[in-house]
C-alpha cells in the first residue's frame, strides 16, 4: 500500500475476492456461443481469441514467477542480496488484477470498434507501425509519466506502493494502484488503438505487443542478471534499446535514476542514467552460485503440492497446505510435471540466511504415495544418496532429512547412506531428538496419562520411554503396539506406566500414521491430539484440539521465509529442518541417524537459545 493511499487505489472488484474472474464470464460465454451458432462469415475469431489471450498472459506471468524463484534460490547472478518476506508476498498477491482489466478492455474495444470483429491474423504494416509507435511515443511519454510519479504528491499517494518492493520479482512489475494502472493502459493503448483506427491492426500485432510488454516487465524485475555480455558485444546499440534486470534494479534501490520503460535511451538523453549501471551489470554476471552451509532435503506431498511450493503459485505457497477443488482440477498438468521429474534429480527450492549461515531446502521429486511403495525404495534411495553426495562434494556441513526421506524401512533413518559412504564429511541428521523434545514439551503440565496410537517409529519409542521415566502412564489400545513398546522399553523400569486399555478417556493423545476416523470419534470431548509422525492426522472432530506435527517457530532474524512449509503456519519449521540448522550452529560434528538419538535436553536448550520457540495451538486448530 502507498504511504498515503489516494483515490482509486483499490481495484473495483476487490470485494469479490477469488470470484473476481466471474466479471469476464458473460463475455467469455457469449464469445463461445456466438462462434458456435453463427455462420462462417459472421463468426469473429478475434472475439473468440480474447479469452485464450487472457489465459496466455496468466500462464506467461506464472512461468516467469517460477523461473525467477528457481534461479534466485541458488544465488547465481543475484543482484540484490536481501530477503523477501510474507509482507511483500501478500502485497503482490493481486498481480492478476491487471490481467482481468486487460480482458475487460479487450472486450470493450471489440464492441466499440466495427473493424475489430473481422481483424486479420497478420498484417505486416500494422506490426511495423506498432513497433514504431512503441519506440517513439510510448517510451517517451512513459519516461515523463514515470518521472511525474516520483513527484512528492504522486509518489506518496500512488507510486510508493510499487517501490515498497526493494527486492523485486517478476510480479512486482504490475503491482500498482488501480489509478496508476489506468494511466499505463491509456499509454499502452496508443499503438493498438492507432492501428485499429487506421485499419492496419491484426491479432498477432495486439497479442504480440501485450506479450512483449509482459516479457520485458517480468524480465526487468527479476532479481538476477540474465542478459549475457555477448548480446551487447554483438549489438552495441542494443544497450540503448533494451534494459537489463540490474539496470532496473537500481531504480528500486536508488529511486531517482533509470526511469525508462524498456529502452534506456531516454535516460541517456535526459541525464538520468545511473552511473553505476554498467558496474552492477558486470558484478551481477560474476556472482557465483551460492554454496550453503546447511541443506534440508524434503519431498513433495502429493502431485498437486507442486502448486503449493514457492516455485508454484505464490498465493498458495504463502499459506499452509490444504487440498482445494480447483487445484485438484489441475491434476493433468501436475501429472505431466511429475512424469518429467520421474527420472530427475533433487532441486533447490528455497534459500535462507540465519546467523551468517546460508541454508537451502532441496526437494526430491517424489511424493508421499511413492514412498509408501516398497518397489520404489531403490530409486528413491538413489535420489537421496545422490543429494547427500552432492552436498558432501560442495562442502556442506549438515544435511537434514525431512518427511519420508528418513524412515526405518527405507533407509534406517538415514543410516544406510553412512554405511555406504563411510568417508562422508557432511553430517546426516534426521532430527529425531528435537522431534522428541517438541512432542514432550507439547504435553500440558500436570498430565498423568497419555493415549498412544499410531505406527511406531524411532520418535515414538523414545517419547514413550521418556514419558514412562517422567512418571506419565502410556496407554495403548492395541496389543501388538503394547508388546513392541514393552520390548523396546525392557531396560527401563516402567512398572505400571505402560498399559493396554480401550476406555479412550485420556485427554491427551499422542498419534502417528495409522490413526483411524473411528478411533478419533471415540475420543472424549476436548481431547488434545499431538502428532509424533511426519504427517498430520486428518481432523474429524470439531470439539477437539489438534496440534501440528513436530515443529518450531523460527526467529525473526531467520531471513527470506516467504512460503509455508507444507501444512505448518507461517514462519514455522519442521523439527528435522530446525535440527539441521542447530547442529550446524553448534558445530556438532556427529550424525543423527539409525538408532542414534542425540541428547534431547541439549538440542532443546540450544534451539531455544538460538531463538526458536515452541509452536502454540493456533486459532483454527479445531476441525475445519
Amino acid at each position: 500500500m502507498a504511504s498515503k493511499p489516494g483515490i482509486l487505489t483499490d481495484w473495483p472488484w476487490k470485494p469479490l475476492g477469488s470470484f473476481k474472474y466471474l466479471i469476464l464470464a458473460p463475455w467469455v460465454l457469449h464469445s463461445i456461443y456466438s462462434f458456435i451458432t453463427k455462420d462462417g462469415k459472421e463468426r469473429s475469431l478475434p472475439y473468440l481469441l480474447i479469452f485464450p489471450s487472457i489465459f496466455w498472459r496468466m500462464l506467461h506471468n506464472q512461468i516467469w514467477i517460477s523461473f525467477s524463484r528457481y534461479r534466485t534460490a541458488n544465488g547465481k547472478n543475484r543482484i540484490v542480496d536481501k530477503s523477501i518476506e510474507f509482507e511483500q508476498v501478500d502485497r503482490e498477491s493481486n498481480w492478476d488484477d491487471q490481467v482481468i482489466l486487460s480482458g475487460i478492455v479487450f472486450y470493450v474495444v471489440y464492441m466499440t470498434f466495427s473493424g475489430v470483429p473481422h481483424m486479420p491474423l497478420w498484417r505486416t504494416d500494422g506490426v511495423i507501425l506498432t513497433i514504431l509507435l512503441h519506440t517513439g511515443p510510448v517510451e517517451f511519454l512513459y519516461y515523463w509519466l514515470h518521472r511525474a510519479l516520483h513527484h512528492h504528491y504522486l509518489y506518496l499517494h500512488y507510486h510508493s506502493h510499487h517501490h515498497s518492493s526493494i527486492v523485486t520479482e517478476p510480479i512486482s512489475s504490475v503491482i500498482h494502484p488501480f489509478a496508476e494502472h489506468l494511466a499505463y493502459f491509456l499509454l499502452f493503448s496508443i499503438p493498438q488503438l492507432t492501428t485499429i483506427l487506421m485499419g492496419k491492426s491484426s491479432v498477432v500485432a495486439i497479442v504480440g505487443y501485450i506479450t512483449y510488454i509482459d516479457f520485458m516487465n517480468n524480465m526487468g524485475h527479476c532479481n538476477f542478471e540474465m542478459i549475457p555480455r555477448t548480446v551487447f558485444s554483438a549489438f552495441a546499440l542494443l544497450k540503448y534499446l533494451m534494459y537489463t534486470p540490474s539496470y532496473h534494479s537500481l531504480h528500486h534501490t536508488e529511486i531517482r535514476t533509470n526511469y525508462s520503460l524498456f529502452m534506456p535511451i531516454y535516460d541517456y538523453i535526459f541525464g538520468t542514467m545511473n552511473k553505476s549501471s554498467d558496474l552492477l551489470y558486470e558484478k551481477s554476471l560474476k556472482q557465483p552460485e551460492e554454496i550453503p552451509d546447511v541443506v534440508h532435503l524434503t519431498h513433495l506431498v502429493t502431485p498437486q503440492s507442486i502448486y503449493h511450493l514457492r516455485l508454484g503459485f505464490t498465493s498458495l505457497a504463502s499459506k499452509p497446505y490444504t487440498s482445494k477443488w480447483y487445484i485438484r482440477a489441475l491434476w493433468p498438468l501436475a501429472f505431466s510435471v511429475m512424469l518429467t521429474w520421474t527420472h530427475g534429480r533433487s532441486y533447490i527450492l528455497e534459500r535462507n540466511r540465519f546467523n551468517k549461515f546460508n541454508i537451502q531446502t532441496w526437494v526430491v521429486p517424489k511424493f508421499k504415495k511413492q514412498y509408501l511403495s516398497e518397489w520404489r525404495n531403490e530409486s528413491i534411495n538413489s535420489l537421496i544418496e545422490e543429494a547427500i553426495l552432492k552436498a558432501d562434494k560442495n562442502g556442506i556441513k549438515v544435511l537434514s532429512l525431512g518427511l519420508f526421506n528418513q524412515g526405518d524401512e527405507l533407509n534406517r533413518y538415514g543410516e544406510l547412506y553412512i554405511l555406504r559412504n563411510p568417508k562422508l564429511k557432511t553430517k546426516v541428521v534426521d532430527g529425531s531428538s528435537l522431534a522428541v523434545a517438541v512432542v514432550l514439551n507439547k504435553i500440558p503440565e500436570g498430565t498423568t496419562q497419555v493415549f498412544f496410537r499410531g505406527n511406531l517409529s524411532k520418535v515414538a519409542y523414545f517419547v514413550s520411554s521418556a514419558l514412562c521415566q517422567m512418571g506419565i502412564q502410556v496407554v495403548t489400545s492395541h496389543k501388538d503396539e503394547y508388546e513392541k513398546l514393552n520390548a523396546k522399553l525392557k531396560n527401563i523400569e516402567c512398572g505400571n506406566k505402560l498399559v493396554v486399555s480401550q476406555r479412550y478417556d485420556e485427554k491427551v493423545w499422542l498419534v502417528g500414521d495409522g490413526l483411524t476416523k473411528e478411533e478419533q470419534l471415540k475420543a472424549s470431548k476436548g481431547t488434545l491430539f499431538i502428532p509424533f509422525a511426519q504427517f498430520p492426522p486428518k481432523k474429524w472432530r470439531k470439539d477437539c484440539l489438534y496440534h501440528t506435527t513436530p515443529a518450531m517457530m523460527s526467529p525473526k532474524s531467520f531471513q527470506n521465509i516467504d512460503s509455508c512449509e507444507n501444512w505448518l503456519p507461517r514462519r514455522a519449521m519442521s523439527a528435522s529442518r530446525v535440527a539441521g540448522v542447530i547442529h550446524a550452529l553448534e558445530g556438532w560434528n556427529v550424525d543423527e541417524c539409525g538408532n542414534t538419538m542425540f541428547n534431547v535436553e541439549k538440542i532443546w536448550e540450544a534451539s531455544l537459545r538460538h531463538g526458536f520457540r515452541p509452536l502454540p495451538i493456533l486459532t483454527g486448530s479445531y476441525y475445519h
